[in-house]
């Protein structure tokens, strides 16, 4: 009987909204050739109960990058806003005089936005806590994430890509080797941005000239890995019209990338150091040298959402994980925390499946609908300033800088981006010309998604004029 009432209730809530899509989104799609089947919409107002438009909104569907919206806001509210992460160092033999006799021990919480120079701050501490000189090896523990995590293979072919990188507890950089290249009278030049010995640079690249055009399609990479070193040979041709460019890749595997990281700062701070590295769980007679916190999450979530960091948002799922179900953290206990937040907030997606959080995924799935409530949801949430805050800003920033710029929709909209081969989606919050927020989304499924971004923007001028 329950169930019959509930389907009958949105049966009749229902009956008011727009079943068929507005005229300049559908001609938007048949121009691309996606036929409307593969695609999924909704839109709500943030004071309404019930939607405005829905089209195939209860299919599931591969939403891509767009899934960080659901690890994001889980973490905010499971979380909050003012959790820190915290990177632990030990030692486990006796300082004399400045010289530690034994072992320098690092233990990763998960940090996703521990950085070089959070690194440098640590390694400083480290030395005017009393240690100069270490006579062992670096160790670093690894343990809160299961060691199954990060042994897959990579979503694709791009072995070396940095969106390919697996997560780790204790993760520097986001293990990313940024690759600047700039053209200059002499030619092109190819350096690191953070510089490390271990990393060779081979620059076969020629300067042309023309439009810079797809300027990453002109060139290839090799990796050599080696022992103890890299070499990564760069052939082809960057147009002088290019300027600067990036180039991120993670060339070295996250042990010996943070170890690179260690030595070189360990050195520049003035410290001694000839050990090796190891990975090993941090021995019970320890001693605790200190401890350093990240930035708030309400902070770090920015660079997931507005530039779509697949590794943070894993790193992110991992922690929900370690904090919220049991230790040694995977995904699929980040999942099952993930399913026990929607359900007890009376939001059980039945469709919905995350493979890592981050959307870099061919199996993660859920509908247009849920993901429209679960956003209705977060906006009437405590936590509803950091998450907004973390979304692009239509036009002006993040994924979404170069879109509609001469629009009255400019400003008006913190949208959050997905794409992948055969996938595109776009999902938020917009403000009306008449100032009522609207959530909406749109799912796309096809293998001509990324030909479906004008009717992306269609649907945001038609939210835009809502009376």
């Amino acid at each position: 009987m329950r169930n019959g009432l509930l389907g009958l209730l949105l049966l009749l809530f229902g009956v008011n909204a727009q079943a068929e899509l507005p005229a300049t989104v559908a001609d938007a799609l048949k121009k691309a050739g996606i036929p409307q089947q593969d695609v999924s919409v909704y839109v709500q107002a943030v004071d309404s109960d019930r939607p405005i438009l829905t089209h195939n909104a209860g299919k599931s569907m591969n939403p891509a990058s767009v899934m960080k919206l659901v690890t994001t806001n889980a973490a905010l509210d499971l979380l909050g806003p003012a959790y820190r992460w915290k990177t632990e160092v030990y030692r486990d033999g006796q300082v004399n005089n400045g010289v530690l006799e034994g072992n320098l021990i690092i233990k990763g919480y998960g940090d996703p936005s521990f950085k070089a120079q959070e690194f440098w701050r640590l390694l400083m501490a480290v030395q005017q806590a009393g240690i100069k000189e270490i006579k062992g090896d670096l160790v670093i523990d690894k343990s809160l994430f299961a060691s199954t995590v990060g042994s897959r293979d990579t979503f694709d072919n791009e072995t070396w890509r940095a969106y390919n990188a697996m997560p780790s507890a204790f993760l520097v950089n986001g293990r990313n080797t940024s690759f600047k290249f700039t053209a200059n009278e002499a030619g092109v030049s190819v350096n690191q941005e953070f510089e490390l010995p271990e990393l060779q640079i081979v620059n076969n690249m020629k300067l042309v000239q023309g439009a810079c055009g797809e300027w990453r399609s002109r060139f290839g990479y090799n990796i050599k890995p080696a022992q103890d070193k890299a070499v990564v040979t760069f052939s082809g041709v960057f147009s002088a019209e290019c300027g600067e460019r990036y180039l991120e890749l993670s060339v070295f595997d996250d042990e010996k990338y943070a170890f690179y990281i260690f030595r070189k700062l360990w050195r520049e701070l003035g410290g001694q150091f000839n050990g090796g590295v190891k990975v090993l769980e941090t021995p019970a007679n320890a001693v605790k040298v200190l401890e350093q916190t990240s930035d708030p999450l309400g902070y770090v979530i920015r660079d997931i959402n507005k530039w779509s960091n697949n590794l943070m948002a894993r790193q992110l799922l991992l922690t929900i994980a370690a904090e919220k179900h049991s230790v040694p953290a995977t995904e699929a206990k980040g999942f099952a925390a993930l399913k026990t937040w929607l359900f007890t907030k009376g939001m059980p997606f039945d469709e919905l499946i995350i493979e890592n959080g981050s959307g870099l995924s061919r199996i993660e799935r859920i509908n247009a609908e849920h993901l429209g409530m679960m956003l209705v949801s977060a906006f009437r949430s405590p936590v509803m300033p950091e998450l907004m805050a973390s979304l692009p800003i239509l036009s002006q920033d993040g994924t979404i800088k170069k879109r509609l710029n001469g629009s009255q929709s400019n400003g008006r909209a913190h949208l959050k981006t997905g794409s992948l081969d055969g996938v595109s989606a776009i999902a938020g919050y917009e403000i009306d010309a008449n100032n009522h927020r609207h959530v909406l989304v749109m799912l796309v499924n096809h293998s001509k998604a990324a030909a479906s971004k004008d009717a992306q923007d269609a649907l945001i001028e038609w939210v835009h004029q809502q009376p």
